[in-house]
């Protein structure tokens, strides 16, 4: 446990929960592991309820496990006049703070230490630019860019002490699994079923794909939190603007659609702690963004990552980055499967279609260096002791 270090963290919705997920873990990791004060300002709080129920929408200060959270006016001139800053003020994916927040920062007898938490990205130039100065052109104040990452020099990944031991105490036994099939309000699935999660933006490639389900030698069931991938589901069987209904001349299951021997369950879109258990219980996940993109990697389960588009196609340089690095634990045919596979789920325009049968063969092998690419991952010490680190470093 670390000094009371005081730090505001600043967060912009931008992408419905991706951006609040990273702060919201950060921030309460920050208090429990490095008893730090945090203030999480936030400038969305009806997005942040959806991973945090505990949360008041109309709140302006609420404190929730010990985080204190503010509702931030982006608008305003500057915050609140009683407002000193923290030790340590962050800037979540350059969410850009007003120039009276930074005059109030420049105005403090020693200055805080100013970071702009990055996007995390696998490509070669992070790690050079990772902890680069920047001082700003007016002020007494000089911004920091903190760069998650995939290696060493860079500042690792958001990672809780125990989270292995949580993992594992999950999977012994059936108990979890029971306690969590409770909660989203669904039946156990049959034990030989491929349990599959898919979190998701919209994709024209998801027609394609459940067709491979409903006509795969094994059961599918697939889970779908509500979303914007549930609501396509519900589309193209022909219910618009419902999540879920059954098709036309298929049977009807209690609690989602059932054709074939694919079942889809949709599922309450649930806090962050359910969300780890869901990707610790299902043999495929399908993740989005970047806080479930990670916690898929600490799942050690296979997975599939659609990337956020960019344009230009930018984001497909970033994702090819990631599989350089991921997919040389895998051998040349595994590889080659699992790279064609996120290929054309992130760009089946310019791909072969997904190819489901070559990728469930190839489950096993995934597994085992889904194991060993989480056990790579955790000699890079976690985001938030990097952060705190760094912190303490500059404040000597």
């Amino acid at each position: 446990m670390h000094s009371s270090l005081t730090c505001d963290l600043f967060c912009t919705v931008v992408d419905n929960y991706g951006d609040i997920g990273v702060c919201w873990r950060l921030a309460r990791q920050l208090v429990q592991e490095h008893g730090c004060i945090v203030r999480l300002w936030v400038d969305d709080l009806t997005a942040f309820h959806r991973l945090c129920p505990e949360i008041d929408v109309q709140g302006q200060h609420q404190r929730i496990a010990g985080v204190d959270i503010l509702h931030w006016d982006r608008d305003a001139a500057a915050l609140p006049a009683q407002w000193t800053p923290g030790e340590m003020v962050i800037e979540a994916f350059a969410c850009d703070l007003q120039p009276g927040v930074l005059d109030a920062m420049a105005r403090q007898p020693h200055p805080p230490v100013w970071l702009n938490l990055e996007y995390l990205s696998a490509e070669p130039w992070v790690r050079e630019h990772h902890a680069l100065a920047s001082p700003h052109p007016r002020l007494p104040l000089v911004r920091h860019f903190f760069f998650p990452g995939f290696e060493p020099g860079t500042g690792g990944l958001i990672h809780e002490t125990g989270l292995e031991q949580q993992q594992q105490a999950f999977g012994t036994g059936t108990a979890g699994r029971q306690r969590l099939w409770h909660q989203l309000g669904i039946a156990p699935p049959p034990a030989d079923a491929c349990l599959v999660s898919l979190f998701a933006y919209a994709n024209r490639a998801l027609p394609s794909l459940l067709e491979q389900w409903r006509i795969a030698p094994q059961p599918v069931v697939c889970l779908v939190p509500e979303g914007l991938a549930a609501t396509q589901i519900g589309q193209l069987l022909g219910a618009p603007g419902q999540a879920m209904q059954p098709a036309s001349g298929v049977a009807n299951c209690p609690t989602g659609w059932q054709g074939g021997n694919l079942t889809i369950l949709p599922i309450p879109f649930v806090r962050q702690e359910r969300y780890d258990e869901l990707l610790w219980a299902c043999d495929v996940n399908f993740v989005r963004g970047e806080d479930s993109f990670v916690r898929a990697q600490w799942a050690r389960k296979p997975f599939v990552w659609q990337i956020y588009p960019q344009a230009e196609e930018a984001h497909i340089e970033k994702l090819d980055a990631f599989l350089a690095r991921y997919l040389a634990l895998l051998p040349a045919r595994e590889a080659d499967v699992v790279r064609n596979t996120w290929h054309a789920w992130n760009d089946p325009v310019h791909h072969p279609a997904l190819d489901w049968a070559a990728f469930y063969a190839t489950l096993a092998t995934q597994r085992a260096a889904a194991a060993a690419w989480a056990a790579r991952l955790l000699a890079l010490g976690d985001l938030a002791a990097n952060l705190v680190a760094f912190c303490e470093n500059r404040l000597k």
